[in-house]
């Protein structure tokens, strides 16, 4: 299948140049926000509103493919039209917007920030840092249980946060007509929908359950191709699988548990164990073989594995373009 617009792998590629520079600037509009802002008020009103787990499922149904069609059509649109009139403007918008849907940068950002106190044995300055970026307790965290909790943020995020934004956003490259930005965005509005209201506690059980199904489905592929992709990257392939069989399936998602033991069996660590949300012990099942402790060197060696699976599928994407651009004629 022959790509169109050769011009939209190199808005890829410069996205994800833009993203490694500057990840997400503080204090600019970012999509992310505006689909947060949207889901919130929705969510205040369906809650106020409706009562019903039935009512409050079809709520949820209405707001995930409302907002998964308001950004994916609406985006398709203006590059549609944009790509008519002003191809130098579309260029630029989909630059942005792709990087803004890669989250590279932003998650190496927040490991660093973790990581720095924790070189300086300053354990209260890292725990506050970590609370920005999890949702479990952290005032009373040990060194270890930082580390644990970063390293299972990188695991998951790689997926979600990286992997799978790419995945989609190389799907509708090779799409004709369809282009990069509308997918990825689609995904990254599920998987916002997920990090807000998928929970299976109340008040979210019924509202976010149809958010958090479709985000199971629309991540189970990529999260298998990474996994596949960081195990061949790493030489532990054979590893990765058998420790996936065993322990993926003990954790209620069907895909964070294969990223974690991917990343736990390729570092020879174990993650999951006892956490805290809001003063309830919650204990996440044990995922990988306890052969070393946790350290800032696995953090780092996980992220760089992470970045070289991004751009082990982006070279990959830039060969397949070459591979089938139209053979002039004449």
């Amino acid at each position: 299948m022959a790509f169109e617009r050769p011009l939209t792998i190199v808005a890829l590629i410069s996205a994800a140049i833009l993203d490694f520079a500057m990840g997400d600037p503080w204090g600019c509009p970012h999509p992310v926000q505006i689909m947060g802002w949207l889901i919130q008020r929705y969510t205040k009103g369906a809650l106020r509103w409706w009562n019903e787990p039935w009512q409050l499922r079809l709520a949820g149904i209405h707001l995930t493919i409302a907002l998964v069609c308001s950004v994916g059509l609406g985006s398709w649109l203006l590059f549609t039209v944009l790509d008519q009139w002003a191809w130098p403007v579309s260029l630029g918008i989909e630059i942005v917007l792709l990087a803004s849907c890669f989250a590279g940068r932003s998650l190496h950002d927040a490991t660093v920030d973790v990581l720095k106190p924790l070189a300086k044995a300053d354990v209260t300055v890292a725990r506050s840092r970590l609370r920005r970026y999890v949702g479990r307790d952290t005032d009373t965290l040990v060194e270890q249980d930082i580390l644990r909790a970063l390293l299972e943020t990188v695991a998951e995020n790689a997926t979600d946060g990286v992997m799978a934004p790419l995945f989609y956003a190389l799907v509708g490259l090779a799409i004709p007509g369809v282009g990069p930005v509308p997918l990825a965005l689609s995904y990254k509005a599920v998987s916002t929908l997920d990090s807000m209201i998928g929970y299976r506690e109340a008040p979210y059980t019924d509202l976010g359950w149809f958010s958090a199904r479709l985000d199971d489905v629309l991540t189970w592929l990529p999260c298998r191709l990474m996994v596949l992709t960081v195990g061949l990257l790493s030489g532990k392939l054979k590893s990765v699988l058998i420790l996936g069989w065993r322990d993926a399936r003990k954790d209620p998602s069907p895909n964070s548990g294969w990223s974690e033991c991917a990343y736990a069996a390729i570092l020879g660590v174990q993650l999951g164990g006892q956490n805290w949300y809001r003063g309830v012990a919650k204990f996440k099942p044990l995922l990988g073989n306890p052969l070393y402790r946790i350290t800032a060197q696995h953090i780092e060696l996980a992220m760089r594995l992470t970045r070289n699976c991004f751009l082990l599928w982006l070279g990959l994407a830039m060969v397949l373009t070459w591979l089938t651009r139209p053979i002039p004629l004449g």
